[in-house]
């Protein structure tokens, strides 16, 4: 599925090089000049230019040089019928990827392009792999329960999976939001593509345009070369936002842009590029109130709920216990090179009257702590069977606490926030949202 420009002043060799590819190639276009080159790749991204050096106008190394500054990290392939070795050299440091000397043969230029497509084959699936392996949990589980709330969620995913509309998912932390997005992503017709996830509240609010975007060379400080985003890497396939609610203000106008318009524009580049990627997103926060609080785009919350999809509680579907019990205690017991779990009726009773306020992620921390110790280990819940009363006083002096630390450490620096949020490790956007939830000033 790849796409190939060539750009050649000389019609005869457009013409040979668009035979040889068309039928092999998803995508192929053909320009006399580098400027004609240009107005077709502000209409779509390809993945491989066949660029001849000597061309009317614009060289060609001059035009691949602008290309790399505008933030195109695509393949080069120079053709030329006149060269030494400085130019060859030139050519190379430009960024291009090969060097090929007129006339050549169709084994010898298919060659050429074959070793390109598969280095960015490799380079991206690595990629994706690398983002995958890091966000998401060691051991992936799939939607385990047979209780009425489980059945209908999973009915829900089936059902919306197919289209190509932008999901919400919205639940309480541990309800497995990233688990429902990686099921749309695997019951969708973009199974075979990428399924790249981004944490919007682990990456900094400096770096995350340029992380979605890409960036061109030089855009800001320490742009050494051309990078590509997220956004490029989830070609073909899905890009989910965790934590949506988190996104900085002015990266949420950068997402509605591209939700809109399908194209991207890397930092500190003129370019604009398509792109084909399905959004879903997630928050465990409510986006209406955050709307109604100024802190998330009005416009971005109903683009973005188009479908919306309730991850239910673990206190809703208790009777999904056993089953989790036993599915994370089979899953994980292999991996810690320990012997199945044993759960008494005693110990399984007590599992059944907790309400679980970390939901299935605790559940699931709970039983791996459980096989590396040997039993089921209940007193990490409570002394006695919770009720959701007691968790809720439990979180509200927890909450009362965290304040009491916040507005002590933030007195400490004589009021600077910004220094504060660094001593408490947190981001000043998220000191600034305890602020505005206590109504200080």
């Amino acid at each position: 599925m790849w796409s190939i420009l060539i750009v050649d002043d000389e019609e005869g060799m457009r013409h040979f090089l668009l035979k040889t590819f068309l039928p092999r190639c998803h995508f192929v276009a053909a320009a006399g000049s580098a400027e004609e080159g240009a107005e077709l790749m502000r209409e779509r991204r390809v993945d491989l230019i066949i660029l001849d050096i000597s061309l009317p106008g614009k060289s060609g190394l001059t035009w691949l040089k602008e290309l790399r500054e505008q933030g195109y990290s695509g393949d080069v392939i120079f053709i030329t019928a006149f060269a030494n070795l400085d130019t060859a050299i030139e050519a190379l440091r430009a960024g291009a990827s090969d060097f090929i000397l007129k006339p050549f043969r169709v084994a010898q230029i298919m060659n050429a392009v074959r070793l390109c497509h598969e280095r960015a084959r490799l380079a991206r699936e690595n990629y994706v792999l690398r983002r995958s392996l890091a966000s998401s949990p060691a051991h992936p589980m799939g939607l385990v329960g047979t209780s009425a709330v489980v059945q209908q969620l999973s009915a829900t995913l089936r059902r919306i999976a197919p289209v190509s509309s932008t999901v919400l998912l919205h639940g309480e932390s541990g309800t497995g939001k990233e688990l429902a997005a990686r099921a749309l992503h695997a019951l969708g017709p973009r199974c075979q593509g990428p399924f790249v996830p981004v944490n919007c509240a682990s990456v900094s609010p400096e770096v995350m345009e340029s992380e979605l975007f890409g960036h061109a060379k030089g855009a800001f400080t320490g742009a050494v070369k051309a990078r590509e985003g997220l956004f490029y890497y989830a070609q073909g396939g899905t890009l989910f936002f965790d934590e949506i609610a988190e996104l900085p203000a002015a990266v949420q106008a950068g997402l509605l842009r591209v939700s809109e318009d399908l194209k991207i524009r890397p930092v500190g580049s003129q370019q604009e590029f398509p792109v084909d990627v399905r959004i879903i997103a997630a928050t465990s926060r409510s986006l209406p109130h955050e709307v109604e609080a100024g802190r998330f785009r009005r416009d971005l919350y109903y683009r973005l709920e188009v479908l919306q999809v309730e991850l239910p509680p673990l206190r809703t579907h208790k009777e999904d216990i056993p089953a989790l019990v036993e599915h994370f205690a089979a899953m994980l017991a292999p991996s810690l090179g320990v012997e199945r779990l044993v759960v008494s009726e005693t110990q399984m009773r007590y599992l059944m009257e907790y309400d679980w306020p970390g939901n299935v992620r605790e559940l699931r921390n709970l039983v791996e702590r459980s096989l590396i110790l040997g039993e089921l280990n209940v007193s990490a819940l409570y002394a006695q069977p919770a009720t959701h009363h007691r968790a809720a006083a439990a979180n509200a002096d927890l909450e009362s606490l965290e304040k009491q630390h916040i507005l002590s450490v933030v007195d400490s620096v004589g009021g600077d926030k910004s220094r504060a949020a660094q001593l408490l490790g947190v981001s000043r956007r998220t000191l600034e949202r305890r602020y505005a939830e206590w109504s200080i000033r």
